[in-house]
């Protein structure tokens, strides 16, 4: 039977019961929530100090009372003031890349119609490269608006820090995607942040060049992206050529960064060559992302198991390790090295040992100078290295594409033309479909010389022995 009474009973213990549910659980669904929504403000946050037009300092290493007050006056829109200050502070500290972009960007801002692009360094990461690659991005800037633009329009570039941090990379892509100002980005510097941050400007139709990321898988990471060095099978195939042929060595190892995409892909391709060319890889195992790394045990296995030569092909993270080889190495065998080695550090870390190591590199400085170098050594006060280069025709390529049309799939388009060419520092810079580009790489040997300060340097092979390595 019906019981009204029962009814009304259970209906109130329901209620008191979903209370009693609220009260309890309500906190910890609004914290939950109230967090996640705070993490994400967080994150949005924490990538926004990570960009500048010129309104933040990125690079404190270098910075004076004048730089300051332009990034105030800039933030404020006082470009006048920030233009006199910025010029001010490059009057007392020449080579410093970021002010020389800022200074462009402050008159940029004072002209009613500016176009602008973005670059990607690794400030925290890694400040040598970072300012390198800023470097490159500066002068191509510097000279185009001197020019009077792109179309009568001068560019503007905005600078970010991801650190060489694929996270970080990442959530800088989804930034810039967002921001239809941008109309290309160059960067990133590690094969692994640019790795990470493709498939982002990918899915979103803006265009990437990377000056420095030589990872084979960016040849297949989508049709916005491009990168203006060779890649590793170009790198690697210089370099084995002039292994196995002119320096006659049969049995090499290599020693890669197990966690990093470009030292792995290095490896692959060189080993390859090395077997196409007569030469045998050694089966080492040498690991510089090894908890267990030792350099006197690796030199000591590779001269146990018959290696007569030694190729050091580090990610950036760890080429202090590859440079703690070389001066632990004392002329027991002969040494080459990857791009990733072609650093003042390696100079400064390696002295004698280093002596007649052979590099494959991107770039190097033509003996008698160019128009880049020439006005590099101005900028600069002195020269620049592979990244500085690369990053200038990545920069030349993006002005020449947006020349032709500012919407981005447009810039995509006329970098994808087979009849597309841009002035680079030394040759044209052309693209093949895969978006990589159609570049080797050049060999340089370490030498005894002055102009690194170290008492070695950096300098091209004699041309009788890189043609020769060809043949």
């Amino acid at each position: 039977m019906f019981d009204p009474l029962t009814n009304i009973n259970q209906k109130n213990f329901l209620l008191i019961l979903y209370v009693v549910a609220l009260c309890v659980f309500a906190p910890g669904i609004y914290y939950v929530s109230n967090h996640r929504s705070q993490e994400g403000q967080d994150n949005i946050d924490s990538v926004e100090q990570r960009i500048s037009l010129g309104d933040k300092v990125l690079v404190t290493a270098h910075n004076n009372l004048a730089k300051q007050a332009g990034i105030k006056a800039f933030d404020q829109g006082d470009y006048a003031a920030a233009q006199e200050n910025f010029s001010s502070a490059l009057k007392s500290d020449l080579n410093d890349p970021e002010t020389v972009i800022y200074l462009n960007n402050t008159i940029a801002a004072k002209t009613k119609d500016s176009y602008r692009i973005a670059v990607s360094v690794p400030i925290g990461g890694d400040l040598d490269v970072a300012q390198e690659i800023l470097r490159g991005v500066a002068q191509a800037q510097d000279e185009v608006n001197r020019r009077g633009g792109i179309n009568g329009r001068l560019m503007m570039v905005e600078i970010t820090n991801d650190d060489n941090d694929p996270k970080i990379a990442e959530e800088i892509a989804h930034q810039l995607v967002k921001d239809k100002k941008v109309l290309a980005v160059i960067g990133h510097n590690d094969s692994d942040a640019s790795i990470a941050a493709a498939p982002i400007y990918e899915q979103n139709g803006l265009v990437m060049i990377t000056p420095t990321s030589s990872a084979e898988q960016l040849s297949t990471a989508g049709d916005y992206i491009f990168r203006s060095t060779p890649s590793t099978r170009d790198l690697s195939e210089t370099l084995a050529q002039y292994a196995v042929k002119v320096a006659e060595k049969e049995n090499i190892a290599v020693c890669v960064d197990s966690d990093a995409q470009a030292s792995l892909s290095f490896k692959d391709n060189f080993t390859w060559a090395v077997y196409n060319h007569g030469g045998k890889i050694n089966p080492l195992n040498c690991d510089l992302a090894a908890a267990n790394y030792l350099p006197a045990e690796v030199l000591s296995q590779a001269t146990s198991m018959g290696v007569d030569a030694l190729v050091l092909a580090p990610s950036i993270r760890n080429a202090d390790k590859a440079t703690e080889i070389i001066a632990a190495n004392d002329d027991r065998l002969t040494l080459f090295g990857n791009q990733t080695m072609n650093t003042y550090e390696t100079l400064k870390g390696g002295q004698k040992n280093a002596e007649g190591m052979v590099l494959s590199v991107p770039w190097y400085s033509p003996p008698e100078g160019n128009s880049f170098t020439k006005q590099a050594e101005k900028l600069w006060g002195g020269g620049v290295n592979w990244r500085s280069a690369m990053t200038y025709d990545a920069t030349q390529s993006i002005f020449i594409a947006i020349a032709s049309g500012t919407e981005r799939q447009k810039i995509q388009k006329a970098l994808t033309n087979p009849d597309f060419s841009a002035p680079g520092a030394t040759t044209q810079v052309n693209f093949l479909p895969s978006g990589d580009r159609n570049l080797r790489g050049t060999l340089v040997e370490i030498q005894l010389g002055k102009k690194s300060g170290t008492g070695y340097d950096f300098v091209a092979l004699d041309e009788k022995l890189t043609s020769q390595a060809a043949k």
